[in-house]
């Protein structure tokens, strides 16, 4: 017990107290985002808080080193895990990306984010010399390709988005070659725009279902299928509209109390704190969020272990891409893809993955250097 005090006096508290202001303030948003519902979605979310919170202090006693020895296992049972729902899940917003347990559901890809970024993490370290031709980086892409390929079997496009973010961040951190990661993946975004266009405006083939192509395409056109994905930002935007400088009020807002945003208390929770809370409320919560991103990379700048910078650059590149993704979408500026809020949006896969992001961040600053009992 005596040892475990000594851990928490060298944790980062910076980065443990804007969690848990992020944590609070989603609490009271999701309160109201979820009023109109039967079930008690608070209550709910508290329970995968606490469980977390269980987490995060009782993997500070472990050293994060020692997952390495397992960074193969890790890596072959995400696959697994990734092919098994893939194969046998439940199919929820037409996708089959979920295993139902009771009333309970388990999203592997959430989880499988930590674990690939663990295995990723031991894969870069032993080839971080020789990582300046596209031949040295073919295999660091193959490496992620293959579970992102399982994600697109299900089909979880917004999953598939995140792991090429964290693969681009980590690719970064450890010295690979800038100028074929821009030329690559700058190239290719590129690309997906112009060929975009070409499906939207000369009908080109694409392989994508109506219904995940028009999320795409209503960036170009908010009117481009008003029932769905354009009605789903549509409304967004007008509430983010009506919160105005100040926010209408919590369990206040016209737009979420009346319930016209679909999935309001998941994919579009920025839109109810914005509506509710205004511009101040949420650039405080999106300042919250830059400071929590800046202690992740000071946290991989101060690990001693090349491992540890690596998994700390994989976890800010996770919840970067969450945190841009969830806000954008519900302004129009990006691809409605059901990526949830990070510590705000309701579900249990998802506050649980963060949760573990956070142990690892804390794990890594704590073991920075030798602890001497």
């Amino acid at each position: 017990m005596k040892n475990f005090y000594k851990l928490l006096t060298k944790i980062d508290y910076g980065l443990l107290l804007t969690v848990t202001a992020i944590i609070i303030a989603g609490l009271f948003v999701l309160d109201s985002a979820s009023a109109s519902k039967e079930s008690n979605y608070v209550l709910k979310q508290l329970i995968w808080i606490v469980a977390g919170t269980v987490i995060v202090f009782g993997c500070l006693r472990l050293d994060y080193t020692v997952l390495q020895k397992y960074a193969k296992h890790l890596y072959i049972f995400s696959l697994l895990f990734l092919l098994a729902v893939s194969l046998f899940g439940s199919v929820r917003g037409g996708a089959r990306s979920w295993f139902m347990i009771g009333g309970f559901g388990i999203q592997p890809a959430e989880y499988c984010k930590i674990f690939l970024i663990i295995s990723y993490a031991n894969f870069l370290s032993s080839r971080r010399e020789n990582l300046q031709t596209f031949r040295d980086l073919l295999p660091c892409f193959i490496f992620m390709a293959i579970p992102v390929l399982l994600l697109m079997m299900q089909p979880d496009l917004g999953s598939s988005l995140v792991y090429i973010f964290i693969m681009v961040g980590m690719l970064f951190v450890a010295g690979a070659n800038r100028k074929i990661l821009l030329g690559l993946f700058g190239g290719g975004t590129a690309a997906l725009i112009i060929y975009l266009l070409g499906v939207w405006k000369l009908g080109w083939w694409c392989p994508l279902k109506p219904y995940a192509l028009n999320r795409f395409l209503v960036l170009f056109d908010s009117s481009i299928d008003p029932q769905g994905a354009g009605y789903n930002v549509w409304q967004s935007k007008i509430a983010i509209g009506n919160g105005g400088f100040w926010g209408e009020g919590l369990h206040m807002g016209s737009q979420s109390t009346g319930a016209f945003m679909p999935e309001q208390w998941t994919d579009f929770i920025f839109a109810v704190f914005a509506e509710e809370l205004g511009f101040i409320g949420a650039g405080t919560l999106l300042i919250l969020f830059a400071f929590l991103l800046f202690r992740g990379l000071r946290i991989s700048m101060l690990s001693k272990h090349t491992s540890g910078a690596l998994i700390a650059a994989g976890i800010v590149s996770m919840y970067l891409f969450h945190i841009l993704e969830n806000a954008g979408m519900t302004m129009g500026l990006m691809p409605v893809t059901g990526i949830p809020l990070p510590f705000v949006s309701y579900g249990g896969s998802s506050m649980l993955t963060n949760m573990l992001g956070i142990a690892l961040l804390q794990n890594i600053y704590v073991h920075r250097q030798r602890l001497i009992f």
